[in-house]
């Protein structure tokens, strides 16, 4: 019996799986919030330059932006104003004079134009012209957390368990969200934004394995999209919520508090049965297969169970070594070498292409919160296709193919005239939902491709190369100062390129996750299976003893 199977005999997808499942999800909706949420709180507003003090000319209040700074610079101001602007029949010689007239910096600070993004870090903290790469930076910080987080927690939650850091996460990302909203200054708003992004990628990490590894094998690609679809619901409630609350400090905490809730409640989860088996605390997974048991209605079965039987689950192997979880168990061996290269790749191009392709919502020239329905609309059909395509044809082809089919997309808008602007986003739109896909199968075929006692680590693996790509995409867009196309060359290569990779990873449908190293050698016919599978010592029930007897 593999542990899958036992699984199955205590319940399989009953109360207990369906109860944590919803509990695991809900956090994952305010996920797509904090990953997305500065399309809303870094918008940029029209402005111009204040005028200088005392430019009033006896007249009431302000003069008209103008007559103090030029009509296509938002960065310089007029050093007198040009009155004669104002002029209705003004000669053209008074107009070019004024074109010529000196200009200094915008020293008095900006005005803003009242609209969509009237209250947002960049009005407050002035995040424009000269100081407005910070407002990118903020995101990058932001997401050098993230990437840290699936460094950090990746380990240490195969070392403390995935319940554990789980708890932390959410009480992290909640008191580092509602200290965002709070920040009295841009450098403590950046730092708080950074640790929330680290505990955002340990609420992703933990959430996905905890899933995967409660439930039977058959239901995984269905959960796994099921826990997509909450991400994508995600990018609704962020539109609605920056819908209702304009102004950036109130939408920053209304993201942030539900994830106390979050905490309260993650006491009750019980920790994976599969870790504490394979780090040696076989007292502590009977105690939660049992409640398991009792929860599904199916307590006798539990009661059967004793240490010795689940040790003898996974009896041919020993404790893992330090060196077997260890990030060097990733490339120690050929199988593992594959995998973890075909991982990277994966996760690398789709958030790579991901981030180059929808960099900023602003730039479609669109309404910002239709735009924002329209990219989460999209992955509605993109996931439930590539469920279809994972259960049908298999983790390693669906893969495959929405990474061919988002990096096609985005080297066909090479060849579509600027003017085509409908065509163009079509393109684009397919592009996104396609890589909205390549991440739902890419939590499911990662997480199947790695041994239970580095799972965590792998998956870290492939959220830092996520991470990294995202970080790399915007510099890539500067090399469109060179070549105009050569961004979207770029950007579509790499997940083409990583489709052909993903073809040399071994398939897992329908296989039992695999619990060690040599699993995965096995699986990759490096290694011969020499041993017998194990068999766990139930004591037989009434019905099976009456068969026997037949």
């Amino acid at each position: 019996m593999t542990f899958a199977e036992l699984l199955t005999r205590l319940g399989g997808m009953g109360r207990f799986q369906v109860t944590y499942v919803a509990a695991l999800a809900l956090p994952l909706l305010m996920l797509a919030s904090h990953n997305l949420l500065q399309n809303f709180t870094a918008g940029v507003p029209e402005h111009r330059c204040r005028p200088r003090p005392g430019a009033d000319n006896g007249t009431a209040g302000l003069p008209p932006l103008r007559v103090t700074s030029p009509a296509d610079g938002r960065c310089r101001r007029y050093v007198e104003p040009q009155w004669h602007l104002l002029e209705a029949n003004g000669t053209v010689a008074a107009r070019n004079g004024s074109e010529e007239a000196p200009t200094e910096p915008c020293r008095d600070g900006w005005t803003y134009q009242e609209g969509v993004f009237a209250h947002t870090i960049v009005t407050e903290w002035d995040l424009v012209c000269e100081s407005k790469t910070l407002r990118q930076a903020a995101q990058s910080i932001y997401m050098a957390g993230i990437l840290l987080g699936s460094c950090l927690f990746g380990i240490l939650s195969d070392k403390f368990g995935r319940r554990a850091l789980l708890i932390w996460c959410y009480l992290q990302l909640g008191v580092t969200g509602t200290c965002t909203a709070l920040a009295p200054s841009f450098a403590i708003y950046c730092l708080c934004r950074c640790l929330a992004g680290l505990a955002m990628s340990g609420v992703s990490l933990n959430s996905a394995s905890l899933c995967m590894e409660w439930i039977p094998t058959e239901l995984r690609a269905i959960v796994g999209t099921a826990n997509g679809y909450c991400y994508t619901l995600g990018q609704f409630v962020l539109a609605a919520a920056a819908f209702g609350l304009p102004r950036w400090r109130w939408l920053q905490l209304a993201v942030s508090l539900p994830f106390y809730l979050f905490f309260l409640y993650s006491w009750f989860f019980v920790e994976s049965a599969r870790w504490q088996v394979i780090s040696g605390r076989p007292d502590l997974a009977l105690e939660g297969l049992r409640k398991v048991a009792r929860v599904n209605g199916r307590k006798e079965e539990g009661d059967k169970l004793d240490v010795e039987a689940l040790q003898a689950l996974v009896g041919r192997e020993q404790r893992p070594s330090g060196a077997a979880r260890s990030l060097g168990a990733l490339i120690r061996t050929r199988g593992m070498r594959t995998v973890s290269c075909g991982v990277a790749f994966i996760w690398f191009s789709t958030s790579f292409a991901y981030y180059g392709l929808a960099m900023d919502l602003q730039h479609f020239g669109v309404d910002v919160y239709l735009t924002q329905v329209a990219f989460g609309a999209v992955d509605i059909p993109a996931k439930l296709a590539s469920a279809l395509a994972i259960t049908g044809v298999g983790r390693r082809a669906a893969q495959a193919g929405a990474l061919g089919l988002a990096g096609l997309c985005i080297l066909a808008n090479i060849f579509v005239p600027q003017e085509l602007r409908i065509l163009r986003m079509v393109f684009a739109v397919v592009g996104k939902g396609s890589l909205a896909a390549s991440f739902n199968c890419a939590y499911i075929f990662s997480g199947e491709l790695f041994p239970t006692v580095i799972r965590q680590t792998g998956m870290g693996l492939g959220g830092t190369m996520a991470r990294v790509g995202s970080m790399v995409a915007p510099l890539v867009r500067m090399t469109g100062d060179a070549f105009p196309a050569l961004p979207l060359v770029i950007y579509g290569a790499a997940p083409v390129v990583s489709a052909v990779a993903t073809c040399f990873l071994p398939e897992t449908r329908n296989m039992p996750l695999p619990e060690t190293v040599e699993d995965v050698e096995r699986r990759a016919g490096h290694l011969e299976d020499e041993e017998p599978q194990v068999t766990v010592p139930l004591a037989p029930t009434k019905a099976d003893a009456g068969k026997d007897g037949v």
